[in-house]
């Protein structure tokens, strides 16, 4: 398959770790930001051919995971409502609230719909007119535009009975944040391509600027990822620091004009609360005042208490960077996909459960 198989090829692989390996003379802390990439890097043994003075840090690139669980709890709260249908993708129903799952809820009879599509939910909304339908709206910039699109079609269609609630993050603003933490010791990042996709790349260069670091947009099959490593691995030993495009045969500087003007036409940016990190200014996305009227936070008034779980679990210290899932005393001991304490076990994107069905699984 044309810009797939090739990017898979066995033989370009090992060229670039062969270049990889003949570039790196320092020691490098290199974070992926989004969880695909942690993913592929894992399952596909990236991470074992590197040399060993190449670190790859995981980043909190997966919005399932980086939900935060006052959110989770508002979500829940919504659904166990007799008159309101809630509908979300599935990976959601499974990350853990304060006390329990939506998915939890659903087994107990909330109406709980999966969705494969914000505009799923539009149509249960015209169906089922005497229902009020709330999507839970999550995701980085890839999936707000389709969000932005069902209020803007809910809106042109007068439908009074359907609100998301959304919890929209941002990544540059989760970079900076990474980058201004006293504990950072981050070198270079490879950038999400498919947010770069939608969103372009022109905020990144002055973070390069400013945090001297370098930036790299990259795919997700093993030649794009070993090649964004290769990438930043030089630019470090030469002491540069700039925007590199590894992921050009889709990623321009502009990005996609019609999903962004659908993000602009429906949404502002806000400060956001990630899971595990705290508060980032500028790092969300909410309804603007023309569209508020499809807020379900702000129509049903229900209250967000942070009162994040306390435990043994280091879920918010593996989002930030700053450890690896095996570092967790609970990682395979107690918290599994099965039965996860953390939502980097629940989501298939997180690096908890990336490792625990492709380092720990294999190896029994």
């Amino acid at each position: 398959m044309k810009y797939l198989e090739e990017y898979r090829e066995a033989r370009i692989v090992r060229e670039l770790i062969s270049k990889v390996k003949d570039s790196v003379n320092g020691e490098w802390n290199v974070m992926e930001i989004c969880g695909g990439q942690t993913h592929s890097l894992v399952k596909n043994g990236i991470i074992d051919l590197l040399p060993d003075n190449i670190n790859m840090i995981h980043g909190p690139g997966c919005p399932v995971c980086v939900t935060p669980q006052s959110i989770i709890d508002r979500a829940i709260k919504l659904a166990s409502q007799p008159d309101i249908i809630l509908c979300s993708y599935g990976d959601m129903l499974r990350i853990p609230g304060s006390e329990r799952s939506l998915l939890e809820v659903k087994a107990l009879g909330a109406d709980v719909r999966i969705v494969y599509s914000p505009l799923e939910a539009v149509q249960i909304a015209t169906d089922i007119p005497d229902k009020q339908i709330v999507f839970f709206a999550v995701g980085f910039e890839t999936t707000a535009p389709a969000n932005a699109l069902a209020v803007v079609q809910a809106s042109a269609s007068g439908l009074k009975n359907f609100s998301i609630l959304s919890s929209h993050v941002l990544v540059p603003p989760a970079i900076e944040a990474i980058l201004s933490d006293p504990d950072n010791h981050v070198d270079a990042f490879l950038a999400a391509g498919h947010v770069c996709t939608i969103m372009g790349y022109e905020e990144y260069p002055p973070i390069c600027e400013q945090y001297k670091v370098p930036i790299i947009i990259t795919g997700f099959e093993p030649v794009d990822l070993i090649q964004g490593i290769l990438m930043a691995v030089r630019q470090l030993e030469r002491g540069e620091y700039r925007l590199e495009n590894q992921y050009s045969r889709m990623v321009d500087r502009s990005g996609n004009s019609k999903a962004r003007e659908m993000i602009s036409e429906v949404y502002e940016v806000s400060e956001q609360e990630w899971r595990g990190i705290g508060r980032i200014p500028g790092s969300g996305l909410v309804l603007n005042e023309k569209y508020e009227s499809f807020d379900a936070a702000k129509r049903y008034g229900i209250p967000i208490e942070r009162n994040e779980i306390v435990s043994d679990c280091i879920a918010g210290e593996v989002l930030k960077g700053q450890k690896k899932p095996i570092e967790c005393p609970r990682f395979g001991n107690g918290c599994s996909p099965e039965s996860p304490l953390g939502a980097p076990m629940v989501s298939s994107e997180g690096a908890c459960a990336a490792y625990y069905h492709h380092r720990i699984m294999e190896s029994l």
